[in-house]
């Protein structure tokens, strides 16, 4: 576990895109698009059918390391509405004993605003507590520091002579979007302008890898500072020296 701090909290990020708060012995993991292989399907794309299996086998996983009780999953939990009931058996057996196992709250999305926790567990819009807000969707004048998923932000670094796409986590100061979960999620570039009008002030992407987190500064300035050109302008991302923290 690598620690990250937020809005005077104290996690620790236990995977690329998975924290644990301990105050509240709680895991916290955004966008699992369940069934996204099998909506394709529907619409003639054919995908290998596991990446249900696959999220939720990941998912178990950390449950059993962090012994989360638990669990906070931070919108589009389907990949769609119909996504719950398709569920297919497998999946859908896993997931009915983690939810009986642990206290699992599902924070409805954009793509799954009909979740009704068929499988077990609670359903709400939004959770707050301890002064923070949990919600799918970044609120840019959030009156509460919020965690949030939606924009599945990834970055391109260097590594060993060629860029790879990682996934990360973006940090303002009332802000701390969440990379996407899920087995087969593509992701917005962490400085893109919809993440920046989101985080209305500087923020940082941070990749956490397994013994520290790696971090880059995003550049974002105060929306009062810039013009819609300015804003719209920054889709591709200088990579400034990375500093690595524990």
């Amino acid at each position: 576990m690598v620690p990250l701090s937020f809005a005077n909290h104290l996690f620790h990020a236990v995977a690329p895109a998975a924290l644990y708060w301990p105050a509240q012995k709680a895991l916290l993991v955004a966008d699992l698009h369940l069934e996204k292989a099998s909506f394709y399907a529907r619409q003639g794309q054919m995908l290998p059918p596991y990446d249900s299996r696959a999220t939720l086998d990941e998912l178990a996983a950390l449950i059993a390391d962090t012994e989360a009780q638990k669990i906070f999953c931070l919108g589009d939990n389907y990949h769609d509405d119909e996504g719950e009931a398709r569920l297919e058996g497998e999946a859908a057996d896993l997931l009915k004993k983690l939810t009986q196992s642990t206290r699992w709250i599902w924070i409805s999305g954009n793509h799954d605003r009909a979740v009704s926790g068929l499988w077990g567990g609670e359903v709400r819009t939004e959770w707050i507590g301890d002064g923070l807000a949990l919600r799918h969707e970044a609120t840019a004048d959030t009156k509460l520091p919020e965690i949030s998923g939606h924009f599945h932000p990834k970055l391109r670094v260097p590594v060993r002579g060629r860029h790879v796409s990682r996934r990360c986590f973006v940090k303002g100061e009332k802000h701390l979007i969440m990379p996407a979960f899920g087995a087969l999620t593509g992701g917005l570039t962490a400085n893109h302008p919809a993440i920046e009008q989101a985080v209305l002030g500087p923020a940082e992407a941070i990749i956490a890898l397994k013994e520290k987190l790696v971090r880059f500064n995003l550049g974002f300035a105060p929306l009062a500072r810039q013009s819609p050109s300015e804003s719209v302008q920054k889709v591709q991302l200088t990579l400034p020296l990375a500093r690595a923290n524990n």
